[in-house]
């Protein structure tokens, strides 16, 4: 039974709703709000099926008309007819109210009870019989030996085997064939093997004459003519034979000596032409740094960036789709441009099925995670399913600029995100803006965490680091370093005698929620702007970590709560995001959990165009990409381009 049944335009008008009494009308408008806002905005239609509480939501989507059809029921009861009374609920109201719908006049009413109810009814009984029939044993008639007849169940007897073909063996004389139906044969042979054995012992015992194969020879003195010498030799030779030691021949044998082994030789560094003393810094001073060491890291920018990043981030450095498509176009003929054109027709799902089929093989092969591409390829199908493409425009091109539409529309934020803007509010209230990073090992939290921190810095905000990370050796030291390049990148005496970067420490082995919440206690009492969390690196899998990182979360609540993951992942981006938010779901105690709120993607230089770990983070997540890492120097920070990454996907 259904509690729930709208009609909804594209612009979010109600055409025509049912509504369950038992139901209350405001959970199923927030439940289908929820879709609006989840999938249909978003892109993730693929499925038709949306979880929101204990309620289970179908859509089916008419794009002629932009309608969307919206069942609604109870998640527990597992209806199976919804997909097919959704179809035929939508072929019934476009026949009836096609000409309204065609000219737009929405203002009137739509009166379509009493065919809802016919439908339904029809569906209910429908899905009622074939669960009776399936259920139902099948009778003797309809069974397969029903049909069978009495000599074709009469086992035939098998043809005699071959027989085997005989094995010769060293020691061994060859079998006999024998009959594997006669008993009396096999027991015959087996006799006569043993006799034959027999008869080579006691010509070994007479002879004394021996091959190293085992095999019996005649000795050159024909009829036992030998000396006692030679029979000596034969038994020792055949005793040591059946002892297994090694053979006389082999003993006599003299070993080359092995050569000796070379000492360790000094390794040779290749310096590509470069003298030795230009890779010594020791003995330069770089004072434009005004660093306590002149040994200047690689990741420490040059002076002519400092000052560059003051206020918002900017775009990533992508190549323009405009510029490959003004290539591919120049290479082509002038008769391409009428390729695949199909004036006036109604798309089908099997005229757009070939074109996704690749178009997913090319997602998933820029690094989108295979189940991601496919529920994306989905999504656009029935998107596109009922459209009428117009005279110039061919199958191909229309479902690659409606897969296109949908992945901008996919990476752009739902809700807007300001970082600064958000400071400078938490910094008005008399409270530091707080920003927990958490991740795998090894992507980057703690390097990121820092190209984040210079970023304020740029734009004169006090951050204090806190060192949460309490189980990785040199963890505390990494962040000590980089505190002190930063320090000196802005020295105090720029900032008004101010110390722009501080590290909150109490070592390791520590509670990290506890280290967390004095943190945030010291900046608000020293008047510092924003306090990062840097938590220690933890697998997906890991509970007990999982545990201490809810807890970190439930007790500080930060403003911002991160997750720091790779470019080069791909289906691994899947199942660390989903388990990061189920562990943070579940281990709070809180009624409404505090999740994954943003993701920073780091090493985003080292995939070139294989940017397809931005599209399968974000449709998991449905969080945006704050910041994107894509070098190696505290610069190296950029805001995510949603139409950049875009067209670096579909080349």
């Amino acid at each position: 039974m259904l509690d729930f049944f709208a009609v909804i335009t594209k612009g979010g008008l109600v055409l025509w709703y049912f509504q369950d009494a038992a139901q209350q009308l405001k959970t199923s408008i927030d439940a289908i709000n929820a879709l609006i806002r989840n999938v249909v905005l978003q892109e993730r239609g693929g499925g038709g099926f949306y979880d929101h509480g204990n309620l289970a939501l179908k859509q089916h989507m008419d794009n002629e008309f932009d309608l969307l059809f919206v069942a609604v029921y109870q998640k527990i009861l597992q209806l199976s007819y919804v997909d097919k009374f959704l179809s035929d609920i939508q072929r019934e109201f476009r026949d009836r109210f096609r000409d309204q719908l065609k000219e737009g006049q929405y203002y009137q009413s739509f009166d379509f009870s009493k065919e809802y109810g016919r439908i339904l009814r029809q569906a209910e009984e429908e899905a009622r019989i074939m669960k009776a029939e399936h259920r139902k044993p099948r009778s003797f008639q309809e069974s397969s030996k029903a049909h069978k007849t009495v000599s074709s169940m009469i086992k035939q007897r098998d043809e005699p085997k071959k027989a085997s073909k005989k094995k010769e063996g060293k020691g061994k004389k060859n079998n006999k064939e024998c009959n594997n139906n006669s008993k009396d044969n096999r027991v015959e042979e087996v006799e006569e093997v043993e006799e034959e054995e027999e008869e080579e012992e006691s010509n070994v015992n007479e002879n004394g004459i021996g091959n190293e194969d085992g095999e019996i020879e005649e000795a050159e003195g024909i009829n036992g003519d030998l000396n006692e010498d030679e029979i000596r030799k034969n038994l020792e030779k055949l005793a040591s034979k059946k002892r297994g030691t090694p053979k006389a021949s082999k003993l006599e044998k003299t070993k080359s000596p092995k050569p000796a082994k070379k000492g360790k030789e000094n390794r040779v560094w290749d310096l590509s032409g470069r003298d030795s003393k230009s890779l010594d810094y020791s003995s330069k001073n770089d004072s434009g740094a005004g660093m306590q060491s002149s040994l200047r890291p690689d990741f420490l920018p040059d002076q002519s960036q400092i000052g560059t990043l003051s206020g918002n981030l900017r775009g990533m450095d992508i190549q323009n789709e405009k510029e490959s498509n003004d290539k591919k176009s120049s290479s082509g003929g002038m008769f391409s441009m009428f390729r695949g054109l199909v004036g006036g027709k109604t798309l089908s799902e099997a005229d757009v099925e070939p074109v996704l089929e690749k178009l997913k093989d090319h997602l998933i092969g820029k690094n989108v995670a295979s189940e991601i591409a496919t529920k994306l390829c989905q999504s656009v199908g029935k998107k596109l399913e009922g459209k009428v493409v117009g005279t110039f425009e061919g199958v191909s091109s229309t479902v690659r600029s409606t897969l296109t539409e949908s992945l901008v529309q996919l990476l752009t934020p739902k809700r807007r995100l300001d970082v600064l803007r958000d400071v400078v509010e938490a910094k008005n209230s008399g409270r530091p803006y707080t920003m927990a990073f958490c991740g795998v090992n090894g992507v980057g939290k703690s390097t990121n965490l820092a190209k984040i921190s210079f970023w304020l810095i740029e734009n004169n905000f006090r951050v204090l680091i806190a060192a949460c990370d309490t189980f990785r050796a040199g963890a505390v030291e990494q962040l000590r370093t980089h505190m002190h390049h930063l320090n000196a990148l802005h020295p105090p005496e720029n900032h008004r005698g101010r110390t722009m970067v501080q590290l909150f420490e109490q070592g390791y082995g520590k509670d990290a929620a506890e280290i967390a919440r004095h943190a945030i206690e010291h900046a608000r009492k020293n008047d510092f702007d924003v306090v990062l969390i840097d938590t220690a690196g933890r697998m997906q899998d890991n509970e007990p970590l999982m545990r201490a990182l809810a807890k970190l979360i439930l007790v500080n609540e930060p403003d911002l709560t991160l997750f720091v993951g790779e470019a080069l992942v791909g289906n691994e981006a899947v199942d660390q995001l989903v388990k990061f938010n189920r562990a943070l779901a579940n281990h709070s105690t809180s009624n409404k959990p505090q999740v994954i709120d943003g993701i920073v993607l780091t090493k985003f230089d080292t995939i070139d165009d294989k940017v397809g770990a931005a599209i399968s983070m974000t449709y998991i997540t449905g969080q945006p990409i704050v910041f994107v890492g894509c070098g190696q120097t505290y610069t190296d920070l950029r805001r995510l381009d949603a139409k950049a990454v875009v067209n670096s996907l579909m080349k």
